[in-house]
């Protein structure tokens, strides 16, 4: 089978990479080679491949594995990238990324992930790494930043947990006019619903634990770009011990055959679940890009090709009241991630965001009363259903 970028997605979701590693039984899917180092039979051969002159499998702390290797080269063939790299966490993921590209100091945009957020502005200072958060609201002040030498302009979009979308073309022209890159955490969309490498973005994370895993069952991570750019994302990878096991790769690997009939899936099952929600007098808003009076909505449009399984509820009251629904929830599950085939909910508040300030969390919009909900693929009706007696319990004593 060939890697032809020619093939639709859902081909390349099935079959590429496997044809470099065609098992010798016929087996249509590279096997799990669940092996730590890699036999020669002259030293020869193995400084051909230690020195690249020659493909092959070394030692798997390296990626060198065949199991990992197919499963890079279909993540970049869905990315629409030159190369891609998986990792043992998404969050080890962007560790890398920013170790190996934001020593000129890292420029992030919009709503993050909370782990994201604690890591620049907590950890990465230790290590002489400086950054600045910008509001989507303070946006004026980047070109300024940008003209002090910042070499990483970094966001999330959709934003966690606010759904707030980001230009991504417009970020793209402010860092290339300073000679910045440009990286993007594309988790909340996944290569379904939105190709940001198309749009000029120079890498892309995403948590593979969530929608490319997709059953709640393995942690990953992957970023994807050119191979110049991943050279020296790969060695912060092996010599932190980085790397995704090959047992996850191959699992991982599995769910990447059913990523689009999944997404697709969920997309319309959230925008069932927000458009219903949206006119419950017990909701003060709902936050999801496909509804049109949401603030990104024509943004979302223009970019994206899909609106996501994501979305956001705030109810109308406060953070107690946010809990009492969701103790009440019985279908849908109190759990943080996102994601999978079952539906979850969560306040951001004491999951994704509970390390930001009380004050940071108010700068950012991020009320007490919200819940995020990660769709699954559960029977709408009956995630409304449960979300309708949920809310229901606001009303009794």
């Amino acid at each position: 089978m060939s890697d032809s970028s020619n093939h639709a997605f859902s081909t390349r979701a099935i079959h590429a990479g496997e044809h470099a590693w065609r098992d010798a039984h016929g087996s249509p899917r590279t096997p799990l080679y669940s092996t730590t180092t890699f036999r020669f039979d002259k030293t020869a051969d193995l400084l051909d491949v230690v020195e690249g002159r020659k493909p092959g499998c070394l030692y798997t702390r390296y990626g060198s594995n065949p199991t990992i290797q197919a499963l890079e080269t279909r993540l970049a063939s869905l990315n629409q990238a030159e190369a891609a790299l998986t990792f043992a966490a998404g969050m080890a993921a962007i560790s890398a990324l920013f170790l190996a590209h934001g020593r000129r100091g890292i420029i992030c945009v919009g709503d993050i992930y909370g782990g994201t957020w604690q890591l620049l502005s907590e950890q990465l200072s230790l290590l002489g790494i400086r950054s600045e958060s910008l509001l989507s609201s303070e946006l004026a002040r980047l070109p300024g930043l940008l003209q002090q030498g910042a070499g990483l302009l970094y966001f999330e979009t959709p934003g966690n947990p606010t759904l707030e979308i980001i230009d991504i073309a417009a970020m793209v022209a402010q860092a290339r006019a300073h000679g910045a890159l440009v990286a993007i955490d594309n988790t909340f969309a996944s290569p379904i619903n939105q190709q940001p490498h198309a749009l000029g973005v120079d890498l892309v994370v995403q948590s593979a634990t969530k929608y490319l895993g997709g059953h709640s069952d393995l942690t990953a991570g992957v970023v994807s770009g050119s191979a110049a750019l991943l050279a020296p994302i790969a060695t912060w990878r092996k010599n932190l011990g980085q790397l995704i096991a090959p047992e996850t790769a191959h699992l991982l690997t599995r769910s990447l055959s059913t990523l689009e009939i999944r997404v697709r899936q969920q997309n319309q099952h959230a925008a069932t679940i927000a458009a219903a929600m949206a006119q419950h007098p017990r909701i003060k808003r709902v936050l999801y890009p496909g509804l049109p009076d949401f603030p990104g909505h024509a943004l979302a449009k223009r970019q994206m090709s899909g609106f996501g399984g994501m979305l956001t509820l705030e109810i109308d009251g406060n953070g107690a009241a946010a809990a009492r629904v969701v103790d009440h929830l019985q279908l849908i599950c109190l759990a943080p991630s996102l994601g999978g085939v079952e539906t979850l909910a969560t306040q951001p508040s004491t999951t994704s965001h509970h390390d930001f300030s009380t004050a940071e969390r108010q700068r950012r919009g991020i009320s007490d009363a919200m819940i995020r909900i990660s769709v699954g693929l559960e029977d709408p009706a009956d995630l409304l259903a449960d979300l309708e007696q949920a809310l229901a319990s606001l009303d009794r004593p």
